[in-house]
């Protein structure tokens, strides 16, 4: 019989298969206006493209759930999936990937989330869709009550599975909440999701997301970071692209640089996950904030050398080999 072991990391969220579609580079361009960067395609006609590539078992949560494996810890994802063939082809990727997927649920007159992901050059637009499935909190045994929740990208229309989540956290208060919200979760407001956010052990986001959940100054890291404390999240990190990452424990405060890439980015999507879920692995393997900004951008690195969120995603043996070779600027610094 196989041994019941305690999972390290719970995670929930959306799972989905993402269509990529390498667009050529003379058959598109992008452009600026006052609402943003935009890419152009011509409209009413045929387009050819480079080549198309599908990838099964992906999305935020999906994304972490196999970083986390990969680097040894005993992971476990609560999930939907439709009655299809995409569903059961999600599955099997899991399994191969290492995660327990006992807690998956399978939605049998439903389909199985989809997005085209359009490739130029080496970013990305996805075109999304979430289905509408019964998203309902698993029956945990005690042996399964994990360590950590990562906590991720959900459909809008599981505003009241969060409150489920809430709950479940409230009588188990020594798991430890990763939250890194997705699109609908920040649309719904703080106020809609202050459990999650006071119950946040560490809270992940970009900059841009930052000032958006929070109303805070663009230009004043410090505002930002004290907003979000003020939530109640212990601890709390901010990505800023080219400039590295910015992080707090609600005592000292750390600028993280990127580690430097081996070669050019070749595409970008998932480099966000590799962060937030190899810090959220590093944690939960014992190490402390410092430590877990080391680990973190590697990760990210890594990813953006290959097509999609996870072929790139490393082993902790790879990750180490990568930060034994790091040079010597690279490790956080006050702020």
């Amino acid at each position: 019989m196989k041994e019941r072991k305690q999972f390290d990391v719970l995670c929930i969220g959306d799972i989905v298969t993402d269509i990529f579609i390498k667009l050529l580079d003379d058959q598109a361009h992008t452009y600026k206006n006052e609402q943003g960067d935009w890419l152009a395609i011509p409209f009413g006609t045929k387009l050819p493209f480079h080549h198309s590539e599908t990838l099964s078992a992906v999305g935020n949560a999906a994304n972490a759930a196999v970083s986390c494996a990969r680097l040894g810890l005993h992971v476990a994802f609560d999930t939907n999936v439709g009655g299809d063939q995409a569903g059961r082809d999600m599955i099997v990727q899991l399994e191969k990937e290492g995660v327990d997927h006992s807690l998956v649920h399978v939605n049998p007159k439903k389909v199985s989330n989809l997005h085209f992901v359009l490739w130029y050059k080496e970013e990305r637009t996805i075109l999304i869709k979430h289905e509408e499935f019964d998203y309902r909190w698993p029956h945990l045994r005690n042996y399964e009550v994990p360590r950590w929740v990562y906590f991720s990208s959900i459909s809008e229309n599981a505003l009241d599975y969060h409150d489920e989540v809430s709950d479940w956290l409230d009588r188990y208060p020594d798991v430890k909440l990763a939250f890194q919200p997705g699109t609908f979760q920040m649309k719904a407001g703080v106020e809609r999701m202050k459990r999650l956010y006071a119950r946040a052990e560490v809270m992940i986001l970009n900059r841009e997301e930052a000032v958006f959940v929070t109303g805070g100054d663009y230009d004043n890291l410090h505002d930002l970071i004290d907003r979000l404390h003020s939530y109640g999240c212990k601890m709390v990190v901010i990505t800023d692209g080219p400039a590295g990452a910015y992080a707090s424990d609600g005592q000292n405060r750390f600028k993280m640089p990127l580690y430097p890439d081996p070669a050019p980015p070749y595409e970008r999507t998932g480099a966000g996950d590799a962060y937030a879920s190899t810090l959220v692995a590093a944690l939960a393997k014992g190490y402390n904030l410092e430590g877990a900004l080391q680990w973190a951008p590697i990760n990210s690195m890594s990813v953006v050398q290959k097509a999609g969120a996870q072929a790139g995603l490393l082993t902790e043996r790879e990750l180490e080999m990568w930060l034994r070779k790091a040079p010597d600027w690279y490790h956080p610094s006050p702020f």
